[in-house]
């Protein structure tokens, strides 16, 4: 029995505490078990082989040098209900919108300081607070247009946000780059019940950003680049792709009048929206860093002068901090009027003296990051840690109180995943993607990471973690009793393919175009 020996230490996204199928999760739990292990690891080499053949890659950068190596997608998803994620919907949006209003304030009235809900020295020592950004009036008001926030359930169930990734935040294509592979490898689960779509982001994207200008979508939209050599060149290349947009680096673009201008062999050509993948420190060097080759100089003018529109703006990193993080629940209280529908992980600050002599006290018990590093590098999990690591953080807290924060461990929840023959529990987080303009949109699901050693809480790709395709199931379009029944007369014997499968297994990927092809490439 596939599930005879399952053991999860921890909520389990697909079976409940009796050892039954959570209900959106039954038809597809019934299917494996039909399946058997040998069929689902015959589907899961076919996957591999898939992504092989697409070339889609990832860098490792934990192991010195960046290594590039086949992306690592686990086929069983992890799977929620719809009823389960209108909440979560909910919680991403109305987080945003109140992120939204707090960069604007930063960079204008500064009210929430003045009122005394947020101490204004956190802002005044943030690497992504840009004084030169003050004054500035974006389109609809919004400042952060993508966020993808990294969600994790404890072990009571409960749902918080763990991080919002706002400055440049990465993985939405190999959340699209999963659900093709998985739709491969289970056509009779996506044939017979209803597993929200996630390939609309792209065209959502695009409306968004063509919502920035008064030209609508008539609007020239580039997305902007550091180049080939870039961690997530493949998303660059295929966001730009799907959308149907030119994709630049900063030499292809320059500034005349406050405008800016795409060189072309036809002459220049206006770019109204530019949905930038440079960090601001390198995205204007009249401003920003002097040595910056990967910018255009005169964008910052250009933007301040309501001549193009920048996705994310400048200066949103302020809210990417995770020293700001612990303060905004009270910015959704403050700026919004409501209570968060989704929580935080509670955070010591340790720049507060209070705080800080907490954490000393507590390093072993206690997950310490960095407040403004991102993939995962610079955390010490204290439990994980030796004496020496433990030690060496103490010392960097020490030196540099502002720039760490420390959060209780949160005992992950886990998906069954595929380990040497069975299926075993492994710890999970889940990345959605919410984008906010004229309108606002949040992926249905997202890209779920999953830690590939047993026991770790490492679940960054950049780290060497996995993924997963995450299943968003409406349980009340088609009763799950209906579905598993239906899937049982149609499920093959343990070893044989259904026909759709053997069909599915011989389609080539998606036709990408030749850089595509060449640099799929992304760490997350």
């Amino acid at each position: 029995m596939l599930f005879g020996d399952y053991q999860p230490p921890s909520f389990d996204e697909l079976i409940d505490e009796a050892g039954k199928p959570r209900d959106a999760a039954a038809a597809l739990v019934s299917h494996l078990e039909r399946l058997g292990i040998e069929e689902i690891e015959e589907r899961q080499h076919a996957a591999n082989l898939s992504i092989e053949a697409a070339g889609i890659t990832f860098t490792v950068y934990s192991e010195g040098d960046g290594i590039d190596r086949a992306w690592p997608l686990d086929i069983v998803p992890r799977v929620i209900s719809r009823r389960e994620w209108d909440r979560v919907e909910a919680g991403l949006v109305q987080r945003l919108t109140a992120l939204n209003r707090f960069i604007a304030d930063v960079y204008g009235a500064q009210q929430i300081f003045h009122d005394g809900h947020i101490p204004r020295q956190l802002i005044d020592h943030s690497p992504g607070f840009r004084p030169e950004c003050r004054g500035a009036e974006p389109a609809h008001g919004v400042w952060a247009h993508i966020c993808g926030s990294d969600l994790v359930r404890g072990s009571d169930g409960t749902i918080f946000v763990l991080e919002d990734n706002l400055r440049v935040p990465s993985g939405v294509s190999y959340m699209l780059e999963n659900r093709e592979i998985t739709k491969r490898v289970f056509p009779d689960l996506f044939a017979h019940q209803s597993i929200l779509p996630v390939d609309a982001y792209p065209e959502r994207l695009r409306r968004i950003l063509a919502s920035l200008s008064p030209l609508g979508d008539a609007a020239v939209i580039a997305v902007l680049t550091p180049g080939i050599h870039n961690s997530a060149y493949f998303e660059h290349c295929f966001l730009a792709h799907q959308m149907g947009v030119e994709l630049v680096e900063g030499r292809d673009l320059f500034v005349d009048e406050d405008r800016l201008f795409l060189r072309t062999i036809s002459g220049p050509v206006r770019v109204d929206v530019l949905y930038r993948r440079v960090d601001d420190t390198f995205l204007d060097p009249e401003v920003f860093r002097k040595d910056s080759a990967l910018g255009v100089p005169g964008i910052l003018r250009a933007w301040k002068a309501g001549n193009v529109a920048i996705a994310n703006a400048p200066g949103t990193g302020v809210a990417d901090d995770k020293a700001v993080y612990s303060y905004v629940p009270d910015m959704i209280r403050y700026y919004l009027d409501q209570e968060p529908i989704l929580a935080n992980v509670p955070t010591y600050q340790c720049g507060e003296v209070e705080d800080r002599a907490f954490v000393l006290d507590h390093l072993s018990e206690l997950v310490v990051k960095p407040a403004n590093e991102s993939g995962g590098y610079g955390i010490v999990i204290g439990p994980m840690a030796t004496r020496d690591e433990l030690d060496r953080c103490a010392k960097d807290i020490r030196n540099d109180p502002r720039g760490y924060v420390a959060q209780p461990v949160v005992n992950l929840s886990v998906v069954p995943t595929i380990c040497e023959g069975r299926l075993a529990p492994r710890h999970v987080d889940l990345r959605p993607f919410t984008i906010l303009g004229a309108e606002s949109y949040v992926s249905c699901g997202g890209l779920t990471r999953v830690a590939r050693q047993e026991g770790s809480l490492v679940v960054n790709s950049s780290q060497g973690g996995g993924s997963k395709d995450t299943w968003v199931v409406d349980t009340d379009a088609k009763p799950a009793a209906a579905v598993t029944e239906q899937l049982a007369a149609n499920s093959p014997a343990p070893g044989q393919q259904t026909t759709d499968q053997q069909t599915a297994d011989r389609q080539t990927p998606d036709q990408q175009t030749p850089d595509q092809q060449a640099n799929r490439q992304g760490a997350v």
